[in-house]
């Protein structure tokens, strides 16, 4: 994250107004990032860390695990960064089904990934039925990631959504309400990278790189 005086202003009123205690530090990190790219501080209430997910997405971005997002906008948003990092691969749903619409072909497609790329890292920023696609997928064993990103926003199926999030037993990172969208998976990922990529080489933050205009 590029560092100026906007920036550390308003990182110094997040740390006032959020209650840091409840989260552990790289927790805290994550949380930060998606406030501050909403300016909504709510969003630290219903963040929901489960079953290990900075630990074992760490991990698996150690572990060049390619990465698999429902939106090219995502895809845009972390590319760079893990060019800069650790090179991880990152495939789009949309890539693969441009007119995909019905959940069975998606659940196809994440299948076919999957047996490719088992532990994969899942981004799942915007389409629910993606969503609900993948855990079908987690839930019969056919998919293990090592982590699933889930912000889809909405008020329809989000209860349901995050109750087989929890039932799967992935590590996960959701939101317990009707918040989210792609701008929070990204602000999530690219604070996965920067921490990771601070613990493996304890330098200073990496710049933002300038994507497009």
């Amino acid at each position: 994250m590029e560092w100026n005086l906007l920036t550390v202003q308003n990182f110094s009123i997040i740390d006032r107004e959020i209650d840091k205690s409840v989260f552990s530090p790289a927790e805290y990190e994550i949380v930060k990032r998606v406030v501050f790219s909403t300016g909504d501080l709510e969003y630290a209430s219903v963040i929901n860390f489960a079953n290990n997910p900075l630990s074992n997405g760490l991990a698996a971005l150690e572990a060049r695990v390619p990465i698999m997002v429902d939106t090219q906008v995502i895809q845009a948003g972390i590319l760079p960064f893990l060019q800069q990092t650790f090179m991880n691969p990152v495939y789009c749903l949309e890539d693969f089904a441009l007119s995909a619409s019905v959940t069975a072909t998606k659940s196809k497609i994440w299948q076919k990934l999957g047996k490719n790329y088992p532990s994969a890292i899942y981004i799942i920023g915007e389409n629910p039925v993606s969503l609900f696609s993948l855990l079908d997928l987690v839930e019969s064993v056919q998919l293990k990631p090592s982590l699933i990103i889930a912000t889809p926003s909405g008020f329809t199926r989000k209860e349901i959504i995050n109750k087989m999030l929890q039932k799967s037993g992935a590590s996960h990172i959701r939101f317990d309400s009707c918040k989210g969208g792609v701008t929070v998976a990204i602000a999530i990922f690219q604070g996965l990278i920067e921490l990771g990529w601070l613990a493996k080489n304890s330098t200073m933050p990496m710049k933002n790189p300038k994507v497009g205009n």
